[in-house]
This record gives structure tokens, sequence and C-alpha cells, in this order.
């Protein structure tokens, strides 16, 4: 998925007709347009940085403050994501209790030097993450002012995400590292203090020169603009770099149309590139050795096809280049790009570069406030990553089975929290985690249980060409699928989304009836579901019986590969059981099973099936 670094206009062309605003019913887009110049001391890990930015209001309001974030200040003993590590039940075993022992040159921060607003300096308050910045006067609807800042940091010891010398070697691995303009919506301003979870960003232009010795390399986001002034594998074939002058380099990068900027940075990194068909560039960086130079060397192969998959399961990647990047403490996604932790077997390493690829369609480009629905971001990227890996690497008839098992487990834990908690509030780490990628992705495959896969599927594709590079929300997708199945479906997100109530429908009864066969089902659990329910006779022949919610206001058309429907027959939520009526004997009835498709997550699938 990557081209090579290309030359803005290139990259600007991309997303011409895509990037009009609108504040018609409330929904609207901030821009922004950073230029930055930062240099980096790698003798220290402190660095300097002029940042300009070009802030557009397309909201209907009038602003009298704007809030960056100042993530590095996150790194630093008693700060509110250390105090969050140190007293959740479970905390995340990268951090737990290392930022308290981190020591001044090993802390992160990221201050902000002066600050102005249209040549008049502003009064500004640095409150831990979050800059509160009070303007001399305020920001009209329709209207850019253009802020100029001076700040500087310290790239603190690799602990979450980011940060300096990580425990694979790699130098630095620069995301949220500089100041950064909270997003503002149709909710108001999102300026959540830094604690380790989600970010929500605006999606501008990034102008970006970096300043550093002159033998490191670097790789992230962005397009580089002097290929054949830097060397280290981008310059165009047959180019002779002229040595620099002095011990630095200056990387000058641009990358349109997104909503934050990484870039990593290591004298060791081998830089790799593969040309797609289709124009795009993937790069590869990561540092060669016994444990990644051989599955590094295969990893190659495997970006361009899952990019190509994704393309075409989802919506056309739209950048022209994607860099899968060693670094950071796990893996992390960022525009254009990735960081991952580079000594896995190549079964991990392709599946975490697979989940952050995807994420370019679901954080990069859609972009829903994940903060606030992480699991739109997280819950859809891995049921996208399932059916990756499915199909590119280890082929399953049951590619979600674990994002299942894991819902189960959370549902079975007691510990399980609405899907709607902001991802910041959760109580626990496992019940984040579990909510946002697990129930997230069951939520998707079961959609296709309520409306038909390929309905479903037809649905995502609708939701990419109306919503993308526009934040939809919860019921933006609802309604999109809505419009796509022709079907009601507010009961699904209020039950599955805003509450935990389980799914457990169950087989109560079955036997002779003078007109054939009756079948009563019971619903045990507090969820309402429609029910697909299998006849096998004894013949071999199998028979569907289709049971929609009355709530629901339809029926989905029936799916290949499912036994023909005999009858359809609303049930109405309020009714605990439902009795059916089969015209063939009792006496040539196999076995009668609910969901055999194993889509609905059934709480307690043992009931789900009567053999005779």
């Amino acid at each position: 998925m990557i081209k090579n670094w290309m030359k803005p206009a290139v990259g600007l062309f991309l997303f011409v007709g895509i990037t009009s605003v609108s504040a018609q019913n409330g929904r609207f887009q901030q821009a922004v347009d950073y230029k930055m110049d930062v240099k980096m001391d790698v003798k220290t890990n402190q660095y300097t940085g002029i940042q300009t930015l070009k802030y557009t209001n397309n909201s209907p309001d009038t602003l009298s403050r704007v809030f960056y974030h100042l993530y590095y200040n996150a790194f630093q003993p008693g700060s509110m994501m250390d105090v969050r590590s140190r007293t959740i039940a479970d905390p995340d075993a990268r951090v737990k209790d290392r930022i308290s022992k981190l020591k001044p040159d090993e802390i992160g921060y990221l201050h902000t030097k002066s600050l102005k607003m249209n040549g008049k300096s502003v009064k500004f308050k640095e409150v831990e993450t979050i800059l509160e910045v009070d303007l001399p006067e305020p920001i009209l609807p329709n209207s850019s002012v253009i802020f100029e800042m001076e700040f500087d940091g310290q790239v603190p010891l690799q602990v979450r995400r980011s940060g300096r010398d990580s425990e694979e070697g790699v130098r630095y691995s620069m995301s949220q590292w500089y100041p950064k303009m909270a997003n503002y919506d149709e909710q108001g301003w999102h300026a959540n203090p830094y604690v380790a979870r989600e970010f929500y960003g605006i999606w501008g232009d990034f102008d970006v020169k970096i300043t550093i010795d002159k033998t490191y390399v670097l790789g992230g986001t962005g397009y580089l603009q002097n290929p054949n002034e830097i060397g280290h594998g981008y310059e165009d074939a047959g180019v002779k770099v002229p040595a620099p002058k002095g011990n630095t380099l200056t990387w000058h990068f641009v990358a349109p149309k997104v909503h934050d900027f990484m870039w990593a940075a290591d004298p060791k990194y081998k830089h790799d590139k593969v040309q797609m068909a289709n124009g795009i560039t993937v790069h590869h960086f990561y540092i060669p050795g016994e444990k990644t130079s051989e599955n590094w060397e295969k990893l190659k192969a495997y970006t361009p096809k899952a990019i190509e998959y994704m393309s075409k399961m989802f919506g056309q990647y739209p950048y022209k280049q994607f860099s899968v990047v060693q670094g950071g403490d796990g893996g992390m996604e960022y525009a254009m790009s990735t960081l991952i932790t580079g000594q896995r077997p190549l079964n991990s390493l392709v599946g975490v570069m697979v989940h952050e690829l995807a994420h370019s369609w679901f954080h990069g480009v859609l972009a829903t406030n994940e903060s606030l629905y992480p699991w739109m971001d997280e819950g859809f990227t891995s049921y996208a990553t399932n059916l990756t890996m499915a199909s590119i690497f280890q082929p399953s008839a049951s590619p979600h089975r674990g994002s299942y098992a894991g819902y189960f487990r959370l549902a079975k834990s007691g510990l399980e929290e609405p899907m709607s908690t902001h991802s910041d509030h959760y109580h626990t780490n496992s019940a984040y985690s579990s909510a946002a990628y697990s129930k997230g992705a069951v939520f998707l495959e079961q959609l296709g249980y309520v409306i038909g896969s390929e309905v479903r599927d037809r649905g995502m594709h609708r939701y990419w060409n109306t919503w993308q590079f526009k934040h939809p929300n919860v019921n933006d997708f609802i309604r999109v699928m809505e419009k796509e199945s022709g079907l009601e479906l507010d009961w699904y997100k209020e039950y599955f989304v805003n509450s935990i109530k389980t799914i457990d429908y169950g087989v109560k009864e079955v036997k002779a009836s003078s007109a054939g066969t009756d079948v009563t089902l019971e619903r045990i659990g507090l969820m309402p579901m429609p029910v697909d329910l299998v006849v096998t006779y004894k013949d071999g022949s199998k028979e569907m019986v289709y049971l929609p919610l009355v709530i629901m206001r339809g029926e989905k058309s029936e799916e290949a590969g499912m036994p023909k429907r005999v009858l359809t027959d609303a049930w109405p939520w309020t009714n605990p059981t439902k009795t059916i009526q089969l015209a063939r004997p009792f006496a040539e009835v196999k076995s009668v099973e609910i969901d055999p498709s194993k889509r609905l997550a059934d709480l307690q699938p043992e009931n789900n099936k009567v053999e005779f």
C-alpha cells in the first residue's frame, strides 16, 4: 500500500473532491495546516521546534479558546497516566509503575515557549498534557487564523507507544511528539488528558522538516520531498547523493489530508521498498538481525497483498504510500504508517502489520472519535484483520472465532461495561480491550446475521463512500446499514452497544402435532434477536424457518449457502417463547438448530440444538 515518497502536488491530487466541509445539521469539519521545523539533538534526546498552524473554524460557533495536546508530558512521575497505571486493577504490563521511576533525563516533556495568533501574543497555561489557550480575539465562524509557536521537548524513555531506546534497540519512535490542536466538533472541544488510550484528530496538511544526525534513517508519515539530498535508499535510481555538509541532514516531508504525523529514526535501519502495480509504494524499516531479517524480508510480500484485499473489501486505500516501521512497544497505527515491534515470529509479524494497516480505513480515513467509540475503530479493525489474515496468510472457516471467544469471556466475567463507555473511563483494561476489540468485531459479523452478509458487505462500501474524512458516529453507521438493508436497526445499537444485556436462545420443545411438528423456542437472555432455525430431516434435506423481530419492520433476503426458507414469521420481542408449525411429521425430523452459522453471539449455545 505504499507509493514512493511523492511530490506534494501528487499527494494533494488524491483528495480533490473530498475535502469539502459543511455545517448542515450541526456537522462540520475543522481544518488545520501545519508547518513545522524541528531540530533533534541525538546526544541529549531533546529537540526544539517552530510550528506555524493555519486553523480554519468551519463550525457555526465563535471560539474564544483553543486547546493543544502535549502528550509527552504524560511521561513524568505523578502524571495522570502514571497514577492511572498504578491504581487500576489490571495495569498495562508495559507501563505499570515505570513512569513513576523515570529519571530527569528519561522523562518526556513538551513545553510551549511562545505562542501568537495573527501576530498577537496569547495567554496560555500548561495543564499537564493539555495547553489551555485564551485568545486575544475570537475566531469567527468560517474564518481562519495563524498560530505561531515555539516549543521544545524531550523524548521519554520508551514506555508506551512513543519514546527512545526501545527494548529492541530502536532509537526514536516519535509519535504524539508535537503540540497538536485538539478537535472541536458538534459536541464541542475534545481536550482529553492523555492516559494511554485513544486519539482524535483534525485532518489537515503537514509540511515537516526534521534536522537530525546524518547517520540516521527516517521513516513514517509523509512523502519525502528531497530524496536526492538525503540518500539512504530514497534517491532516484542512478542519482549520486552529495555528501552532507556538516554532521546533520534535514529531512523534508509533506503529508496531505492526515490527522497525525509520526516519524521514527535509527542509524541501523534497513529500508526496503516495494512498488505495487497500482502506484502505491510500500516501505519497510527494520534493524537487521537474527530475530528480524528473515521474517521482515518475507513481510514484504504480505503488506501489498493486505492492501489489495482490504481495498477490495472496504474501499480503496487513498494514499500513495504506506510504511511499516520497527519501533514502539507493540503495534500502533498512524497516518500512512505504523510502528510495530519487529522481533516476532512470522505469523505474529504479519498479524500485527495487518491489524495496524487495517486501522488506515477506520482510524485514518473514517476516523470516528475513537475516544468515544473505540469499538468502531478497534473492533472494525479486528474484524478486517480476521478476514484479511484468512485471505492472505492462513485460511480459516471461522476467522472470527477468537473475537467471539473474547466477547464471551467478557460477558461471563462480570466486568463488562457498555460499549458506549468513553475509552478513558472503563474501570479495567480488560473490560476496555475486550469490548473495543472483541465485541466490536462481533458487532459487525453478527450484523451480517441480522441483515445478511452480502448486504452488510455492500453497506461497508456505502459507509466508506459516504463518510470518509467526516468522523462518523454510531448513528451514522446504523443509518447506512438501515438504508442498505431496508430494515430498522436502532434496537441492535441500543442493546448491543448501549447495554450489556446478552443473547441466549434455546430450543424448548419439539413434539408431534396434528399438523405435523410443533417447535417451541424460548428467549432466555435479555437481548432479543432474529432467529435462523434450520431443520434437518432424516432423508438429509434441510429447511430454514426465519423469525425476524417485529421491530425490524422487514426481513433479510435469503442468503447464499443457506437452506431454502419454508416459513417466515415475525417474533415480538416482548414474547419469551415462540411456537412454529412444521408441515412434515415429527418422525421425519433428525435435528432442529438455532443458527448453525454460529454468527449469533449466543452465550449458551448448548441449548441451541436438539437431535433425535
